[in-house]
């Protein structure tokens, strides 16, 4: 008899081998390797379902696993491994992309939606919040990795790198708070509660991560080998995360970016080669397995149901992140370059991080995380797989040919 830790070890292990045999296949083929997983995930999923297999997978039991060990891992990896050189030269540009064009996406997006579903008893306005929430976190991983492939300008990676990093730990603690509006778990709150609200758990979770990172940095200087340094960052983004979701109740999120971004420019100024490469690939190593997890349970997670009776939804959400995306980067990119110094980015930038916006990982994650109490979480999760599934083979398949357009490929 397998017992019910056996069978979730079992299932785990299996999509993680699923993962690695159809990765040439996504090479061959010249799809993202994300695209392939969702693929392989939905139709192993209905095989099983089909030969009256159980996976055991059930929507209510994500929440946990996802928030407390895929985040985590993915946005301390992010953080760990970015160019801090070049994300502070572009810092300015960064942070003004990445926070007020957020916040007009997620508004921008939840009245496209809410007026689009026009269902204000089944879709409510906190409904539509929480989806403009969770589609304005952008992932370009597989851009990013294109455009260094192509040799395209380090500047445009940067920018749309960075964007995304500070973009999803921002719309993650916006998600949050949307959140427990819905659930009531803070009690009633009212518009300036809510912004003061956002603003302790935002800042709270930064000054976490700077407290947590500066001990780790200090500590890891005391600490001999290389495995017992790479360790250490590992227990700092959980303890991080921990201490500031579950004991101090601000944002885990963002004291695992701060914490991160610390202890990567540790890694890559105070140790050598080998023990900086080996750090380095360690947490590329754990981003691997919980991208590669969360996307192979969207896959197990998606139904036929959901495009038979939630199509139309999907493609309102389409429509709503495409739109947004458009009226903010112009909007923002414009101001940006009149207002600041910096130097200007151009037309061609400017189109190529509006349609690189992919969303991905953490929009995935968030769908995937929310309670199946609330009335409507079957919507906005169906909403947020056709968003992502149409900026997998849509949008990242096109991005090669949109660069070659613009002149910005140098291989």
């Amino acid at each position: 008899m397998v017992t019910a830790t056996e069978h979730t070890l079992l299932l785990l292990f299996s999509l993680l081998l699923l993962a690695i045999l159809v990765q040439p296949l996504a090479r061959k083929i010249h799809l993202p390797f994300t695209a392939i997983l969702v693929l392989s995930g939905f139709l192993a999923s209905e095989l099983l379902v089909v030969a009256g297999v159980d996976t055991g997978i059930r929507a209510e039991n994500f929440h946990d696993l996802i928030f407390f060990v895929f985040l985590p891992v993915l946005v301390f990896e992010a953080a760990y491994n970015i160019n801090a050189r070049l994300l502070w030269k572009n810092l300015l540009p960064i942070l003004f992309l990445a926070i007020p064009l957020m916040l007009l996406s997620t508004l921008l997006t939840a009245a496209l939606v809410y007026f689009g579903m026009g269902h204000s008893t089944g879709f409510p306005w906190i409904a539509a919040l929480l989806t403009g929430a969770l589609l304005s976190a952008t992932d370009p991983v597989a851009v990013v990795a294109l455009l260094r492939q192509m040799g395209v300008s380090e500047r445009l990676a940067i920018l749309m790198e960075g964007e995304s990093l500070f973009n999803d730990a921002a719309a993650i603690v916006v998600f949050s708070v949307f959140l427990a509006l819905a659930t009531g778990s803070d009690g009633p709150m009212s518009a300036a509660d809510a912004s003061l609200h956002f603003l302790r758990v935002f800042f709270g979770g930064i000054a976490v991560g700077l407290a947590t990172g500066l001990i780790f940095s200090i500590l890891i200087k005391l600490l001999g080998e290389t495995i017992i340094k790479a360790l250490a960052t590992i227990i700092s983004a959980y303890l991080a995360f921990i201490i500031a979701e579950s004991l101090l109740h601000v944002s885990g999120v963002m004291a695992v970016l701060v914490s991160g971004l610390i202890l990567g420019y540790r890694n890559r100024h105070t140790t050598s080669g080998e023990q900086s490469g080996f750090e380095q690939e360690l947490w590329e190593f754990n981003a691997y397995v919980a991208n590669a997890l969360v996307f192979l349970f969207m896959g197990v997670t998606v139904t036929l149901g959901m495009f038979e009776e939630r199509w139309l939804a999907m493609l309102i959400g389409v429509a709503g992140v495409l739109l947004a995306r458009t009226l903010g980067v112009f909007t923002c990119v414009a101001l940006l370059n009149r207002i600041t110094p910096i130097e200007p980015i151009g037309r061609p930038f400017q189109v190529v991080m509006l349609w690189g916006g992919l969303r991905g990982a953490v929009t995935l994650a968030l769908a995937l995380s929310l309670p199946t109490s609330l009335d409507y979480w079957w919507t906005i999760q169906s909403i947020a797989f056709g968003v992502v599934l149409f900026t997998l083979f849509i949008q990242a398949t096109s991005m090669a040919p949109l660069l070659r357009h613009y002149g910005l490929n140098k291989h």
